[in-house]
């Protein structure tokens, strides 16, 4: 079977309503498929990927020669590399390594009518995925999508649709190996953003649309999506050093969490620091920060510590940079901290530097965000670091999925229920 290819009388709705018909057509035989078979699809899709590094750095660099007006975060999660395509490929290998979730008995009992129920885990359905930049996204969501079971219509951004389609030819490779429909993943094949809004109002083939992007983008998938969506809007992440925090061990994870990579969702973007520490903790942060290229911004307080740190308005306090700005605010201990991160913040990640268990405990118990840390870096909010192989996107939302959104929150659950001709009286 050949894969859905835009045609020259198409109109988009046409090309879109033919590409949802095909992924329906193909859940059916995913559901089905085998461990083995889904397994050898991810291998050889890596082998793949390993064995055309050199073409795809190749459709790489057309993307990177095209982008106009991009942000250097833009920019930054465009480009590939050598140390990058390597990811990709430990990627898709990480995922076939996983645990097949699909078949698991999540809990089993018996009635006392002698009725035997079991609740057990299925594809969650056909999956949409509309993205920005990262070409990576391509292979790391159909590899999820593809181990739980799901078949994913893929609509990376214009800006990567090279590097994209150099990716997914070889995750095709990958299911014609195993025997797979090469309908269970399809890329749109065109730039025209009105693919977007046509796989937004396709209920009758996509169960669950996945945004990766700028605000933008999440915005208008949450807005007009007639298909419910596992999304996060903003990443506003808040690193915040306890009175009890150990003073090299702050200054350690501030730098990783704000300069480590300025233009991930995990980024930190707003500093808080306990009033009874900011006097001893704090400038040799700030002057880490600023030697490593960081503007500053801050209250009176902070300013007062550094003269190099720039007047904070309230805005700092709400806005992801997505570049080396960090925002700083000294609190007046915990209350405050967690009344800032839950009034300003993202729900998206916190985290909180400090010897002080019952504190860090309090903490991620208040802080009302879908990952909390304690003592560990922020950019740790990432589902590959979490075990999970590769994310598909990270969930601020409260039904099915919140955090990383890997292979287990791809799935949904059925009830087997075998009886004994039992009647109902």
């Amino acid at each position: 079977m050949t894969p859905v290819a835009a045609r020259k009388d198409d109109d988009i709705p046409a090309l879109m309503q033919r590409m949802g018909a095909a992924a329906r057509a193909a859940a059916g035989p995913l559901a089905r498929a085998t461990t083995e078979q889904k397994n050898k699809a991810l291998t050889v899709a890596a082998m793949r990927v390993n064995a055309e590094q050199q073409a795809i750095l190749r459709a790489n660099a057309l993307d990177l020669a095209e982008a106009k007006d991009l942000s250097d975060a833009m920019f930054d999660r465009l480009k590939l590399d050598p140390k990058r395509i390597d990811a990709i490929v430990k990627g898709l290998r990480d995922v076939a390594g996983l645990p097949d979730p699909v078949g698991e008995t999540m809990a089993e009992w018996t009635r006392p009518n002698g009725m035997k129920i079991t609740r057990v885990r299925v594809p969650l359905g056909v999956v949409g995925v509309i993205y920005e930049s990262r070409p990576n996204v391509t292979a790391d969501a159909a590899a999820l999508c593809l181990k739980a079971g799901n078949p994913v219509i893929l609509r990376g951004g214009s800006e990567s649709l090279h590097s994209s389609q150099a990716l997914y030819a070889c995750l095709r490779d990958g299911l014609r190996a195993a025997g797979l429909p090469e309908d269970a993943i399809q890329m749109v094949p065109t730039r025209d953003r009105a693919a977007v809004g046509a796989m937004l109002t396709m209920v009758e083939y996509i169960d669950v649309v996945v945004p990766r992007g700028g605000r933008s983008l999440v915005e208008r998938v949450q807005n007009e999506s007639r298909v419910p969506v596992f999304a996060h809007l903003e990443g506003i992440c808040h690193t915040y050093v306890h009175a009890k925090a150990e003073p090299q061990m702050a200054r350690k994870m501030v730098m990783n969490a704000k300069m480590r990579r300025t233009g991930i969702c995990g980024a930190t973007e707003t500093l808080l620091v306990d009033r009874a520490v900011a006097k001893t903790h704090l400038p040799p942060i700030l002057d880490e920060l600023a030697k490593a290229g960081c503007e500053l911004r801050g209250d009176a307080e902070t300013r007062a510590l550094d003269a190099r740190v720039l007047a904070a308005t309230e805005q700092d306090w709400r806005t992801e940079y997505l570049d080396a700005i960090l925002a700083v605010r000294i609190v007046d201990g915990l209350d405050q901290a967690i009344e800032h991160i839950n009034t300003f913040g993202s729900h998206h990640t916190d985290c909180i530097v400090t010897e002080d268990t019952a504190a860090a405990e309090r903490f991620m118990a208040e802080v009302d965000s879908a990952i909390t840390l304690h003592n560990a870096s922020t950019q740790f909010a990432d589902g590959g670091e979490f075990g999970m192989g590769a994310e598909i996107g990270i969930s601020t939302g409260r039904l099915h999925a919140r955090g990383p959104v890997g292979v287990e929150q791809l799935t949904t659950y059925k009830y087997k229920v075998h009886g004994t001709g039992q009647l109902r009286p």
